[in-house]
């Protein structure tokens, strides 16, 4: 079975889209089969890979919006899941039909909570590793992202706004435990640095001083790669890969898998 992750925060801006378009490519080249949840309706992490015109325009029965149409059943897998350019890593597309769904008060949303954890145990065979891409709100599609994963990633970029808000997403993943009592905290991985200003390294230094382990050892640097091989659709492990944003999006790859594998051998143990 695939390991999911969810990558959430409150604030827009904290890089989760970015860091889920980049880091699949890591995991593509090393030899895994990725599978992209897209359940922001602002689409980003489509468009990274599609291009907003072919997003935009796609019917709600080819998006994850299928997957809350409770009228019209669950759907056929085939329908909302999309190769990509690159063939080790298939995308589960949203657009703004997403939005009507994306409701206050997930908890007492009954059966459709589950919606992804149903879907997910349908296709996750296919796969070695899941990512799913969460909007900057508490509402449903949040909500159904962590009852669905195995694991919460927090991207935090080091600066006030950014940190703002951490204890509503912990005190979510808490609310969420409820329903998956497996999900757990991978980390919080600081994002958009520059270690060149000072506000920067106290924030980190921040970070690791409040949640310790919690924090990811590697830092994703705000640096141009990551931009340019977005506009060519192309994750910068494939469009770049000597450059320093390809080199720490492995190494947080590799991060990821050592820290799902320690989770992993703790829970035999207990």
């Amino acid at each position: 079975m695939a390991t999911t992750l969810c990558l959430i925060n409150q604030k827009g801006g904290c890089g989760k889209s970015s860091t889920c378009f980049h880091l699949a490519g890591a995991f593509a080249a090393g030899g895994m089969q990725v599978l992209l949840i897209d359940l922001d309706p602002q689409g980003s992490l489509s468009q990274g890979f599609l291009g907003s015109a072919t997003v935009e325009n796609l019917p709600p029965q080819e998006t994850v919006a299928a997957l809350f149409n409770e009228g019209g059943g669950f759907p056929d897998p085939s329908t909302i899941l999309r190769p990509t350019p690159l063939s080790s890593i298939t995308l589960c597309p949203a657009n703004q039909h997403l939005a009507l769904f994306n409701t206050p008060a997930p908890e007492h949303t009954g059966l459709s909570q589950y919606a992804l954890r149903e879907f997910l145990r349908e296709v996750s065979g296919r796969f070695d590793m899941i990512l799913v891409d969460c909007p900057p709100n508490p509402y449903r599609c949040n909500w159904v992202a962590m009852v669905g994963s195995d694991h919460v990633i927090i991207p935090v970029p080091p600066e006030d706004f950014g940190t703002q808000g951490l204890r509503a997403v912990h005190q979510a993943i808490e609310a969420a435990r409820r329903l998956r009592p497996e999900l757990r905290r991978l980390g919080h991985l600081v994002t958009r640095c520059d270690r060149r200003l000072l506000i920067h390294r106290h924030y980190e230094q921040r970070l690791r001083t409040l949640y310790r382990h919690l924090v990811l050892d590697t830092v994703i640097p705000e640096v141009s790669a990551f931009k340019v091989a977005l506009a060519e659709r192309r994750p910068v492990e494939f469009h770049d890969p000597q450059s320093v944003a390809a080199e720490r999006t492995r190494r947080l790859a590799d991060e990821i898998l050592h820290r799902v594998q320690g989770s992993h051998a703790r829970r035999r143990v207990a």
